[in-house]
């Protein structure tokens, strides 16, 4: 029976993976997670879902046996990709170049087993209303946006600043629901599957 690894230590991605019914086991192994030089940020996310799974994969003791899954989310605007915020001025900072702005989430999920590998990436469009001064220092005072790719969480607190959005909403939180489904089957791990405790 096949195991499946979830390699992240991200709540919000344990949450989604137990939404669609897939028993799974949390393994996480460090890596850098440094862009590399002129690295375009749809490679970025891929290479770092394939990495962290790579990583988690090749610690594992049932590897005949098991399948790993890796992800990773990047808020981009303007090219660039803003990560988690280093202190407040940065949040703040963060928060206010995403007012009354369109940007970008890239979210890539990735499977590795002892014979394959494979992965997709999603692109997902999202734009914050005008935000205060005041809205954006209120926010931050909340402690939501210390962990949090380009300083917010959409199935949060920051809800509110959402006018608009075009793409996969579960992408944006932090895994492509649909595509790591998809992904699961080719490797044979169906969806909905019935708890333990069922």
């Amino acid at each position: 029976m096949t195991t499946l690894y979830l390699a992240s230590a991200s709540p919000r991605r344990s949450e989604l993976l137990t939404q669609i019914g897939v028993p799974f086991v949390t393994r996480v192994v460090p890596i850098d997670e440094a862009p590399l030089p002129g690295e375009a940020p749809a490679a970025y996310v891929e290479r770092l879902a394939l990495a962290k799974a790579q990583a988690t994969f090749d610690t594992l003791d049932d590897r005949d046996s098991a399948v790993v899954l890796g992800s990773d989310t990047a808020v981009v605007l303007d090219g660039r990709i803003l990560g988690k915020p280093v202190d407040r001025d940065d949040a703040l900072a963060t928060l206010t170049a995403l007012s009354g702005r369109e940007h970008h989430v890239l979210t890539a999920v990735a499977l590795v087993s002892e014979a394959r590998s494979a992965s997709r990436v999603v692109v997902s469009s999202v734009r914050f209303k005008a935000l205060s001064q005041t809205q954006i220092e209120a926010y931050w005072a909340t402690g939501e946006p210390c962990d949090k790719a380009g300083s917010y969480g959409i199935q949060g607190l920051a809800a509110v600043f959402v006018s608009q959005m075009q793409g996969s909403y579960s992408a944006v939180v932090g895994l492509p629901l649909c595509e790591t489904a998809e992904l699961l089957a080719e490797f044979a791990i169906p969806c909905w599957q019935a708890t333990a405790s069922a």
